[in-house]
């Protein structure tokens, strides 16, 4: 499965166990959907339960590539005084061994950005990237894994893991876009992505987070530039804070136009982002609203092929053949349903009935 220029569009799902709901049966059941409804790549953030073993059984079941967050694991339940760098990379080559096949390291986040990350009006809103920063003030020293990047780059060489490097400043509000704390980890990032290709290790980098409209051409224009056009891989964007419930839908808005300027990997945002833990039913609007926005800008960009399932769908749709429309479209057991709620005559919808416009002049 191929990320980068040139390429389709492809979709992330995340899924994973938090600790209030460590249910292994219901995020496999998840994996499952994400897939079926045509994810390209999935992510267990899991950290509460049997975190190992949901690991190895998605591993084990998922037809598409997998990644994972290690440090999750090597801070999920312990306090953040007793985590040591040793158990960072424990974690990390465990994750490897297992067999994932590429792992977010939050390498951008280091002393340097912690005077600035505090202006902001929603801080740190990166999982990884807060543990990290919590971490350097408590230790008062570098990022391990900033400041031992070449052990990280034999570790993803040795078990062949691509290396997702971790926007751990990414805005969290679209009033932080593009600020200091951003640009700076994104610098950092862009210098450790050449070093992983000098080393032959796949790399990408990940991206914003909640960013205007306007600002994400900047944005990825930006990532390219700086980093000898890496493969972006961006969550969301979402262009406003207002829609909690619905940022499957801005973060749509944000990633049709972030791939249509550059962008190539889409990590979904489900409807119950910022709220809580997504249930299956989150995690299937979650995919096919990330995948309308990589079909769409596929189309924009003038993908080869991109629109030859567009217009075979108007094909069929043009001549009220219901059957093989539903085959064509992004999720079948919808439209389907709402077909049968309409309770129409075989090739009449209860829109228009005898005033159909296809049924031609």
């Amino acid at each position: 499965m191929a990320i980068g220029q040139g390429l389709k569009i492809k979709v992330n799902a995340n899924l994973g166990t938090s600790t209030l709901k460590p249910n292994l049966k219901k995020e496999l059941e998840k994996m499952n959907v994400a897939i079926k409804f045509g994810a390209d790549a999935v992510m267990d953030l899991s950290i509460g339960g049997n975190i190992d073993k949901l690991r190895k059984e998605i591993v084990k079941k998922s037809s598409v590539p997998i990644g994972t967050v290690p440090i999750y694991q090597a801070f999920a339940g312990n306090d953040l005084k007793d985590v040591t760098e040793e158990n960072m990379f424990a974690a990390i080559e465990k994750h490897c061994n297992d067999g994932v096949d590429f792992i977010t390291v939050h390498c951008g986040v280091t002393k340097k950005v912690l005077p600035f990350s505090k202006k902001r009006l929603a801080g740190v809103v990166s999982r990884g990237g807060s543990l990290l920063l919590k971490w350097i003030v408590c230790n008062k020293t570098e990022n391990p894994l900033y400041k031992n990047f070449d052990y990280l780059l034999e570790i993803a060489r040795e078990h062949d893991a691509t290396l997702s490097l971790g926007d751990g400043l990414r805005p969290g509000c679209i009033k932080d876009a593009t600020d200091k704390s951003q640009l700076l980890e994104l610098r950092v990032l862009a210098k450790l992505a050449k070093r992983a290709r000098a080393a032959n290790v796949q790399v990408m980098i990940e991206g914003p987070g909640h960013v205007p409209l306007n600002e994400i051409e900047k944005n990825v224009k930006l990532q390219k530039k700086l980093s000898g056009n890496t493969p972006f891989y961006v969550l969301g964007p979402i262009v406003t804070d207002i829609a909690p419930g619905y940022d499957h839908i801005t973060s749509a808005i944000g990633g049709a136009l972030a791939a249509y300027h550059g962008a190539d990997f889409l990590c979904y945002v489900t409807p119950s982002e910022h709220l809580c833990l997504p249930n299956v039913q989150d995690v299937k609007e979650g995919v096919i609203a990330a995948k309308i926005a990589g079909h769409a800008a596929d189309i924009a960009r003038g993908l080869k092929g991109a629109r030859k399932q567009d217009d075979k769908l108007s094909f069929y749709r043009k001549n009220l053949n219901w059957k093989k429309t539903f085959d064509l479209v992004l999720d079948k057991e919808k439209a389907v349903a709402y077909r049968k709620r309409s309770k129409a005559k075989k090739k009449d919808c209860t829109m228009c009935g005898k005033l159909c416009a296809l049924k031609g002049l």
